[in-house]
């Protein structure tokens, strides 16, 4: 995968497309990854003896590795990374 956690990314295709933030769980099995305040999705709690109500919360779904770009900050827009070369 070419990216990793704690890096960030900018989105370049979906509903969050442009949207920049930074990755907090990569599911390499999978080849997807959470991105935080992106994709975001309501989740209907089942009320219970400590939430007697119920409740919606809003809470991160994943992506597919492919819809992300490494984010550079200063040139502002995302940017490829090239694979180290290897020593032969």
């Amino acid at each position: 995968m070419h990216v990793k956690k704690g890096e960030t990314v900018i989105v370049i295709a979906g509903n969050d497309k442009g949207k920049v933030g930074e990755i907090s769980d990569v599911y390499r099995d999978a080849g997807r990854l959470t991105v935080k305040g992106v994709n975001l999705r309501w989740k209907h709690k089942r009320p219970s003896q400590q939430n007697p109500k119920g409740e919606r919360v809003q809470q991160e779904c994943s992506i597919h590795h492919s819809n992300v770009m490494l984010y550079d900050a200063e040139l502002k827009k995302g940017v490829r990374k090239r694979k180290a070369e290897s020593k032969r």
